[in-house]
């Protein structure tokens, strides 16, 4: 096959799950886009399509992920937080450094109710990648839609992680 053909329809799909399976990090929707030679909204609506048959996609900050079962025991807690935008960098940088990942963000919106988010960060490098995108996207956090209150899911495959995690955020001031 030329590098220069497109790849179509449902052989497109089969390649794009196969390679976000076979991945061991993100793949992001541009190096989708460059390996089938179609749009990057042709791979959101792909996406879109191998999530309407329940494959479990996940779209976080650094790309799509493929989400493999499990072979450990993972532990996760949901915490309450509140902090202001600028302290962002400090509480993910304080959970992942713990072995913590934090998976999510919700929040509570008077009209839509729970609003979840990916966050997906387990290292410093991820949240330096997170916030690197916050900043190019100029988009804002969901927890500045309710004065820094936000929840969010950790995740560590030792419940000792976790009990050390909420105990950093509370001697910082982070836990509501």
């Amino acid at each position: 096959m030329s590098t220069e053909q497109k790849i179509f329809g449902e052989t497109r799909r089969n390649l794009i799950l196969k390679w976000l399976k076979e991945s061991q990090g993100p793949v992001t929707g541009g190096e989708l886009s460059r390996r089938t030679k179609v749009s990057r909204q042709v791979i959101v609506q792909d996406i879109s399509l191998l999530k309407a048959r329940h494959e479990p996609i996940l779209a976080t900050s650094q790309g799509y992920l493929y989400v493999q079962q499990q072979q450990k025991q993972l532990y996760s807690r949901i915490v309450v937080c509140r902090h202001t935008p600028e302290q962002t960098e400090r509480e993910l940088t304080l959970l992942v450094d713990l072995g913590v990942t934090v998976k999510d963000v919700t929040i509570e919106h008077p009209v839509y109710g729970d609003l979840t988010a990916s966050v997906m960060v387990s290292n410093r490098n991820e949240v330096k990648q997170f916030l690197k995108k916050l900043t190019t996207t100029n988009a804002p956090l969901l927890s500045e839609l309710t004065d820094g209150i936000h929840m969010h899911t950790l995740e560590a495959n030792e419940i000792t992680k976790l009990d050390a995690a909420c105990e950093a955020l509370k001697e910082a001031e982070f836990l509501a």
